[in-house]
């Protein structure tokens, strides 16, 4: 089967597409043949690496989510699916090839009105999203929710499920034009904070109680803003550190704030956590998918074998929404 492989630590001229084995369904485990896979940060970390594949998945094909059809069922995973269906979901590893192998218990149905590549934009972004607000950060309908990188593919799914949930949407980017577009998708407050500068505005259209929820995907430059950002027993919840891993914590002002800071990542849990949020996304954001309450945002489409020119595009902040590759 064809696949995209890390040959080397760098940028984009470390990957390239080769010929590999193709798995096969054993056990409790299905084949599902890929026809669309997006692309993640954590694909540019891995290739620079940064962030390795966990184990028990392919350690040099990246690819953490992608849509497809099952193409065969392991002789334990009677029952739990069947070929012909078309799913999408989440993997460690090895998503950008023609083939992979999967517990069928993290694979969701696709809406009849999804093809594979919206479809391919949906699970990292949505299940990570869905997780982070709902389960690690008790979101509530009512409350208010700032989403930092309103514009990343993570950001788009948090700001469109806040709103499916009736929460005030507050979001922010270095790039008005993000913003600008992240209101079609229910935001209702828009802050450019090129200068790193939020909390005062936050507190601003929250009659100065801060934000309940908390969604940081920026990490070390936007902690001491969100001590100052979040409510009283507010929830701070890190998923990623795209302004850097380290930063000086004022204990004192967590402590005034009886804040939580949680920290979540998907790729490095157990296969039983990794079930229990895909079927949490199953059961709360795909009939919203299906009833068009929330979408994929789709930013642009590649083959797989210009996954060169995917990952300088991603890499280069230039995108809103996801990127995805065609197989």
């Amino acid at each position: 089967m064809k696949a995209v492989v890390i040959k080397g630590k760098g940028g984009p001229e470390v990957l390239r597409v080769e010929d590999v084995p193709r798995p096969e369904a054993r056990g409790e485990s299905v084949l599902v043949r890929v026809h669309a896979a997006a692309l993640n940060r954590a694909d540019l970390l891995q290739a620079r690496g940064l962030y390795p594949a966990p184990a028990g998945v392919p350690a040099d094909i990246p690819g953490l989510e992608f849509a497809g059809v099952v193409e065969a069922v392991g002789p334990d995973a009677e029952g739990q699916a069947k070929v012909g269906d078309r799913v999408f979901g989440i993997v460690g590893g090895g998503a950008q090839a023609e083939y992979l192998t999967t517990h069928p218990r993290t694979l969701a149905r696709i809406p009849d009105g999804l093809d594979f590549t919206r479809a391919a934009a949906v699970p990292e972004a949505f299940i990570t999203a869905h997780d982070a607000l709902a389960t690690q950060g008790k979101l509530t309908p009512g409350e208010a929710a700032v989403i930092h990188a309103a514009g990343s593919g993570v950001g788009t799914a948090a700001v469109q499920i806040a709103h499916a949930m009736g929460c005030l949407t507050i979001g922010t980017s270095r790039t008005a034009g993000k913003l600008d577009r992240a209101r079609a998708l229910g935001l209702d407050v828009a802050i450019v904070n090129p200068s790193g500068e939020f909390a005062e505005e936050v507190k601003a259209h929250t009659d100065g109680e801060g934000a309940p929820v908390i969604l940081d995907l920026l990490g070390a430059k936007a902690l001491a803003e969100n001590l100052k950002a979040v409510a009283r027993r507010g929830r701070i919840v890190v998923v990623g550190l795209l302004t850097g891993a380290k930063a000086e914590f004022d204990l004192n002002a967590m402590l005034a704030r009886r804040a939580t800071i949680v920290g979540t990542t998907l790729r490095a849990r157990p296969l039983e956590e990794k079930i229990a949020a895909t079927r949490l996304f199953a059961a709360s954001v795909v009939p919203w998918l299906e009833r068009g309450v929330v979408k994929p945002v789709l930013d642009s489409t590649f083959p797989i074998d210009a996954v060169g020119k995917a990952h300088e595009h991603l890499a280069s902040n230039a995108s809103f929404g996801k990127v995805v590759l065609t197989l």
